[in-house]
C-alpha cells in the first residue's frame, strides 16, 4: 500500500493575515518611538531653558548694577530713559534700551552659551522689566529657540513685540488687533502688559482670526499684551518657556 506524504504549509490567507497583523504591530511601534522623541526633545529644552533663564537673571541683575549709579534713588525707574506709553518696557534686548549688556558677532550674552565660538547660537532670552514697588522689579524672561537664517518681526532674533487688545469678549475669549493676529497661535503664551500675568492661548478661532481661547478668564483692563510671534512667513512658534522673578535693584 503506497502511503502520501501530507504536505503542510500555509495558505495565502493566512499569510495576508499575518503580514497585516505584522504591519499593524510596526506602525503602533514607529508611532510610539515618533512620540518618545518628541517627549525627549520638550524635555531637553525645557531643560536648557531653565538653565538659560537662571543665567538671564544673573545677567540682568549683574549688569543693571554696574549701568544704575545709584540703586537708592527714590524716581530711579521715573527717569530711565525709553519708557514707553505703557511704561512696560522692553530691555535686555538687541537695541540694550535700559541696560547695558555687551555683545558682538561672536560673544552674545543673549545667546546660549554665550561664549564666543564660531558655532551658530541656537537658544536665546529676551526680557520685560516692570516696576512693582521701591525697588522691586518683575522681570519676565522670554527663552526662545532660533533655527537657521530666518527673520522675525521683531528684528533678527526672536524678542517678545505688543499686539493691541480690542475687546474681551466672555471670559475665556480675547479680541487682538487686526493684521497681528498671525502672531499669536495655538499654544503660545501672552503676556498682560500692565500686571504681567501669563495667560496660554488655547485656540485661535479658524472663522474670526483675531478671536482667541485663553486657558483662564481675562483679568486685565490692558489694551495691549507681549508675545513672541512666529518667523515671518510662518513657522514653529520660537518660544520654548516664560520664567518670572521679581528681583531687588
Amino acid at each position: 500500500m503506497k502511503v502520501t506524504p501530507k504536505q503542510n504549509g500555509f495558505s495565502l490567507a493566512e499569510v495576508l493575515l499575518a503580514v497585516c497583523t505584522l504591519a499593524i504591530g510596526m506602525s503602533f511601534i514607529g508611532g510610539t518611538f515618533l512620540v518618545a522623541i518628541h517627549l525627549s526633545t520638550v524635555t531637553t529644552e525645557r531643560t536648557i531653558a531653565a538653565v538659560v533663564a537662571d543665567e538671564a537673571f544673573a545677567k540682568i541683575q549683574l549688569y543693571a548694577n554696574k549701568t544704575i549709579v545709584n540703586p537708592d534713588d527714590p524716581n530711579l525707574f521715573e527717569s530711565i530713559p525709553n519708557y514707553d506709553i505703557y511704561n512696560f518696557p522692553v530691555i535686555c534686548t538687541d537695541v540694550n534700551d535700559i541696560i547695558d549688556i555687551p555683545h558682538d558677532e561672536f560673544n552674545d550674552e543673549f545667546a546660549y552659551p554665550s561664549t564666543r565660538t564660531a558655532a551658530d547660537k541656537q537658544y536665546y532670552w529676551s526680557a520685560l522689566c516692570r516696576k512693582t514697588e521701591d525697588r522691586l522689579v518683575q522681570v519676565t524672561v522670554f527663552v526662545s529657540r532660533k533655527i537657521g537664517n530666518v527673520t522675525y518681526p521683531g528684528g533678527t532674533k526672536p524678542v517678545p513685540i505688543t499686539v493691541g487688545v480690542l475687546d474681551s469678549v466672555g471670559d475665556f475669549s480675547l479680541q487682538v488687533e487686526a493684521g497681528k493676529e498671525n502672531y499669536i497661535n495655538d499654544g503660545c503664551t501672552i503676556v498682560a502688559n500692565s500686571t504681567g500675568r501669563l495667560y496660554r492661548v488655547l485656540e485661535r478661532d479658524a472663522d474670526a482670526p483675531n478671536m482667541i481661547l485663553l486657558d483662564r478668564p481675562w483679568m486685565e483692563s490692558d489694551t495691549t499684551v507681549w508675545v513672541v510671534p512666529p518667523p515671518v512667513g510662518g513657522g514653529r512658534y520660537p518660544c520654548i518657556a516664560i520664567y518670572q522673578k521679581i528681583i531687588r535693584f
